[in-house]
């Protein structure tokens, strides 16, 4: 799968993408081969992901879309493995010419990838080139969560996101930063927001494109907050059964995803449907990047390690109030957000210094707009250079 195997001890390893022929060969014809269920007439997506679009998406990935350009994509980051706390973790590590960057660690959620990051790298690591100040650089570093992509799988209990956020402290020790900005979305948020609780004396500061708002009647709440707090109402009521069965039942539902690329292909691009600002998926994402983020998780094998982050989060009081943090705290709020955050209620827990709203783009920020995320990054830690 790569030219190097995952490092022992506090090694860091260069790593190249090499996928087999033979694994490429076998998607195509598993897709070939794919077996259909039936669908209701005229049901649209009120049922899940609709049967004519997934068969269209798959009939692209099958004949149309090329992992080989993709793969050398990704490529052109300068990636690594190394070994913390006995589990294998892939990263980019991209590093600025200018003297002046700032360090940071940006991480991705489920079901994203380090592909999410592919269109933003290039403008924060080298703002000059792509018509920004060069004051604004970043040194970055982008890591796949333990049991997802060529981090994955996990090979023991206990990887939630305290033990993440951990592990990324050390990654950023190791390569030689004391003090750096953290990045994130969906688990990304988790698990950002983690390092300013954990660490606080190594965080810069830390910007969020997303947070779920924690209901409290500690504050009064606007008529737009309001509305904010019941669309999280219907999220979890009838929107997060995914995230029911994978923190749950994460080994059984793996055996599908695994064995089916269309079953992975309808499982993630359901998620791309639903959370982003479009009408399809690939009305708000690039297609090809949106297939290469799905064939990551199929090539490494990774729907059930995946998925296992939500069974530990459970576990651990992931979905519970969370625990205060002083690290200063950029969000930017992008309408098509499962949840938009609320900022009384951000400010219950979290040392809010910057709040960015925007009036287009959803979960996926990175993907969806670039632009948008990488001048909010940029704003955000201008104050602490």
């Amino acid at each position: 799968m790569s030219e190097s195997t995952a490092s022992s001890g506090t090694e860091i390893e260069p790593f190249r993408i090499d996928i087999p022929q033979a694994d490429l060969d076998n998607l195509r014809a598993r897709l070939n081969g794919t077996r259909w269920p039936d669908q209701l007439p005229g049901v649209g997506w009120d049922y899940g992901i609709p049967l004519d679009y997934v068969k269209e998406l798959a009939e692209y990935w099958r004949d149309g879309y090329d992992w080989r350009g993709q793969e050398r994509r990704l490529n052109e980051f300068p990636q690594f493995t190394t070994t913390i706390d006995g589990q294998n973790v892939h990263f980019l590590h991209v590093r600025s010419a200018e003297p002046g960057a700032l360090p940071l660690v940006m991480t991705h959620g489920w079901p994203g990838s380090i592909a999410e990051f592919m269109e933003v790298i290039g403008p924060l690591t080298d703002p000059a080139a792509h018509g920004g100040d060069p004051a604004d650089a970043f040194h970055l570093v982008v890591p796949a969560i333990p049991g997802y992509g060529f981090s994955g799988p996990t090979r023991e209990r206990g990887w939630n996101v305290r033990r993440v956020a951990q592990a990324w402290d050390e990654l950023m020790r190791r390569l030689g930063y004391q003090r750096y900005g953290a990045q994130g979305g969906d688990w990304g948020s988790s698990i950002s927001r983690e390092l300013g609780v954990i660490v606080p004396e190594h965080l810069i500061g830390v910007h969020l494109n997303m947070l779920t708002p924690v209901p409290s009647d500690q504050v009064e709440l606007s008529d737009e907050d309001k509305a904010r707090v019941e669309v999280l109402r219907r999220f979890r009521s009838t929107g997060s059964g995914y995230g029911a069965i994978q923190s749950t039942r994460p080994q059984t539902l793996a055996y599908g995803l695994t064995d089916s690329p269309a079953g992975q292909l309808a499982w993630i691009a359901e998620k791309f449907g639903e959370w982003t600002d479009g009408d399809l998926p690939d009305d708000a994402v690039d297609r090809d990047q949106l297939l290469t983020n799905v064939t990551i998780y199929w090539l490494t094998g990774t729907a059930g390690s995946s998925a296992r982050l939500y069974y530990e989060a459970a576990r651990s009081g992931g979905w519970g109030p969370p625990a205060p943090s002083t690290a200063p705290t950029g969000i930017a709020v992008f309408p098509k957000e499962i949840a938009r955050p609320v900022r009384p209620l951000a400010e219950l827990s979290n040392n809010i210094v910057h709040w960015s709203e925007f009036d287009r783009g959803g979960h996926f920020a990175a993907m969806e707009e670039p632009d948008l995320l990488v001048g909010d990054v940029r704003e955000f830690f201008r104050r602490f250079r």
